[in-house]
């Protein structure tokens, strides 16, 4: 049986709980279409996002709801000892200062003048444009096999939802992420409380990532959370 998409809200943290209009994720998800994967990889690992746009500002304030959304993980103390990942719904100069001293936020602003100062951000989006001035972040731009079947996935379960009255796409797109993000933090937890802790090919296809290909993803997952295990993969094979 499916589970309940209804119930998502539960998977919500305190951050996430922010009024925003029906379909926001939805039409997040179509609009970056495939680049939705390169966001989720970026936003899981709570890099300093900043989503520029021309006025209005509204919609893509949704954006920034929706890259909360992609980052949840359901599972009690993942985060602890982390910076929260912020959500600024609009910046402008006046903000120089706050963001400055964050360490983990998404926000989104009007003003191109941002573009410039480097220093503030990690990530630059502008429309569909996912970029990164972080050398050792520049791997993670490149779509996967394995993003492009979970993006082919997350396409085909909302092709089914058609005409289905029980839920949303807002529930599908949500519970899809955060059943994603469970999947790859309960496997991780599983190897690092195991004697040898050991973190295989077979351990990272399960978790749904190619174990070549997001290498680099899974080695900032283990420095970004703390996770304690050996990657038993040969780097020179991922490039």
């Amino acid at each position: 049986m499916a589970p309940a998409l209804s119930t998502h809200k539960h998977f919500l943290t305190p951050d996430m709980k922010v009024t925003h209009p029906d379909g926001c994720m939805s039409q997040f998800v179509q609009f970056f279409g495939e680049q939705v994967m390169v966001l989720w990889k970026f936003s899981l690992l709570r890099r300093r996002i900043l989503i520029f746009s021309p006025p209005p500002v509204g919609e893509v304030c949704f954006r920034v709801y929706s890259c909360c959304a992609l980052a949840n993980v359901p599972l009690s103390g993942i985060s602890r000892g982390l910076p929260p990942f912020r959500p600024y719904f609009y910046v402008n100069v006046t903000d120089i200062h706050t963001l400055e001293t964050e360490l983990s936020y998404v926000a989104c602003t009007t003003e191109r003048i941002f573009q410039e100062k480097k220093h503030l951000f990690d990530i630059y989006v502008e429309n569909q444009s996912v970029q990164t001035h972080r050398d050792s972040l520049q791997p993670l731009l490149r779509l996967t096999s394995s993003d492009r079947e979970k993006y082919k996935r997350l396409q085909e379960k909302r092709r089914r939802l058609v005409g289905h009255s029980s839920y949303t796409e807002e529930d599908l797109f949500i519970l899809f992420f955060s059943e994603l993000n469970t999947k790859i933090f309960q496997t991780l937890l599983e190897v690092a409380s195991s004697v040898d802790r050991a973190l295989t090919e077979q351990h990272v296809r399960r978790m749904g990532l190619d174990p070549q290909a997001d290498h680099k993803f899974l080695v900032h997952i283990l420095e970004t959370y703390g996770i304690d295990v050996m990657l038993m993969i040969d780097p020179s094979c991922c490039f």
